[in-house]
C-alpha cells in the first residue's frame, strides 16, 4: 500500500459525489476558494490516518445528507471504504478493509502522511497549542502507544477539570485523576523529548540546505524534568490543587508545555525574518518525511494544502524535490517543472 490511485467521496462537505484519479508522483487539485479542494485532502487524510485534521465526523457531513462515504484504491489493488452514519447509536464511523469492519483505523492499516497547510507557516508565531499539535501528530504516526496515551491523558484531564468546577470537591476525589495524569503525562513528556531531540539533531543541516546559509537553528522542549517524571508530575498536580480549584482548571502538565525554536542562540520569534521562519518550517516538514520513512520504511504521502501561494518560487521548488506521492491543492496552478503531473480542476 504505497500509492493512492483513486479517491471517491460522497456527501463530504461541498461534494455530493466525486471521483478523482491520482498520479503516483504529483497531483494538483485546482479551483476557486470554496470549491472543495481541501475537503479532498481531508478525505485522503481520514482514509490513511483515521481522523480529520480539520473537524469532527459530523462537521464533515454535507448539509442535510444522512451519511458520508470515502473510498480509496491503491496501486496494489487493495481498497478501503470509510462510512459515517450519525443515525447509528454505535459504530457511527466504520472502516471497511478486506471485507472486515472496524470502528477505528488500527495501526497496521494506517499509512504515514505528512500534511503541510497554511497555518503551519505560522507554526513559530502561533500558540503553544499549535506547536504541541505538530509534535503530537508527528509522534502519533510513529508510535501508536503515544496516541493512546495522549487520548487517555486528555480524557483524564477533562474529568479533573470538570471536578475542579465543583467548589465542594475534596483533594481525595482529585487524587485518582492526579495519578492518571501523572502516568500518561510522564510518557507523553518522555516521548516528546526523545523526538524533539531527534528532530533537533538534523534540523540545522536541513535548514541551511534550504536557506543556503550558515546560521544555527535549533528546537527544544520547554520542560526538561530530571529524574522520575511520573513522581514529579504527581507532586506538581498535588501542589497546585488549591490554585486549580480557584481557577477551575488544571494549570500544569504536558497540555501546557511548548516547543521553543532558536535562531543563532536567540528565540527565533524575536530575531528571525519571515523568510527565515518559513525556511525553518520547510526544514521541519522535510525532516518529518525523512524520519517517518527511516523508522517505518514506508514512503509517507505528502499533502500540500494551499501553501504555494504563500511561498516564493525557490521554496515552492524545494517542496517538489521528492520521490513521494504528492497531492497539492492550489487556487492557481503552481510551476511543477518537469514533474509528471495530473491536474484536476474543480
Amino acid at each position: 500500500m504505497a500509492v493512492v490511485t483513486k479517491l471517491t467521496v460522497q456527501n463530504i462537505r461541498s461534494h455530493d459525489n466525486l471521483t478523482i484519479k491520482l498520479s503516483p508522483t504529483v497531483t494538483v487539485i485546482t479551483g476557486s476558494n470554496g470549491s472543495g479542494k481541501t475537503s479532498l485532502l481531508e478525505s485522503l487524510y481520514i482514509s490513511l490516518q483515521g481522523s480529520s485534521f480539520k473537524g469532527s465526523d459530523s462537521e464533515i457531513l454535507r448539509h442535510d445528507k444522512p451519511w458520508w462515504s470515502i473510498n480509496v484504491e491503491f496501486d496494489d489493488d487493495n481498497s478501503r471504504t470509510i462510512k459515517f452514519d450519525p443515525s447509528r447509536t454505535t459504530g457511527r464511523k466504520q472502516f471497511v478493509i478486506d471485507d472486515k469492519v472496524n470502528y477505528r483505523l488500527i495501526p497496521k492499516h494506517q499509512h504515514p502522511v505528512v500534511l503541510f497547510e497554511p497555518d503551519d507557516l505560522r507554526l513559530l508565531h502561533g500558540s503553544p497549542t499549535r506547536r504541541r499539535q505538530f509534535i503530537d501528530r508527528f509522534i502519533s504516526q510513529l508510535n501508536p502507544q503515544y496516541k493512546t496515551s495522549l487520548h487517555k491523558y486528555e480524557r483524564a484531564l477533562r474529568q479533573r477539570n470538570s471536578l475542579l468546577k465543583n467548589k465542594y470537591i475534596s483533594n481525595d476525589d482529585l487524587f485518582v485523576w492526579n495519578i492518571a495524569l501523572s502516568e500518561y503525562g510522564s510518557y507523553i513528556i518522555e516521548q516528546r523529548i526523545i523526538f524533539i531531540e531527534k528532530l533537533n539533531s538534523q534540523l540545522n543541516d536541513y535548514y541551511n540546505k534550504i536557506a543556503n546559509s550558515n546560521d544555527i537553528v535549533s528546537m527544544h522542549y520547554s520542560h526538561t524534568i530530571i529524574g522520575d517524571i511520573k513522581q514529579k508530575l504527581l507532586s506538581e498536580y498535588h501542589a497546585h490543587i488549591e490554585k486549580d480549584k480557584i481557577i477551575g482548571f488544571t494549570s500544569i502538565g504536558p497540555h501546557r508545555h511548548d516547543v521553543i525554536f532558536k535562531y543563532n542562540y536567540t528565540e527565533a520569534l524575536a530575531v528571525a525574518s519571515r523568510g527565515e521562519v518559513r525556511s525553518i518550517v520547510l526544514a521541519l516538514k522535510f525532516l518529518e518525511v525523512d524520519i517517518i520513512q527511516q523508522i517505518t520504511d514506508i514512503k509517507p504521502i505528502i499533502l500540500l494544502d494551499d501553501v504555494f501561494s504563500e511561498l516564493d518560487d525557490n521554496r515552492q521548488n524545494q517542496l517538489l524535490i521528492t520521490d513521494n506521492q504528492t497531492i497539492i491543492s492550489s487556487v492557481k496552478l503552481p510551476d511543477v517543472g518537469k514533474k509528471e503531473v495530473t491536474i484536476i480542476k474543480l
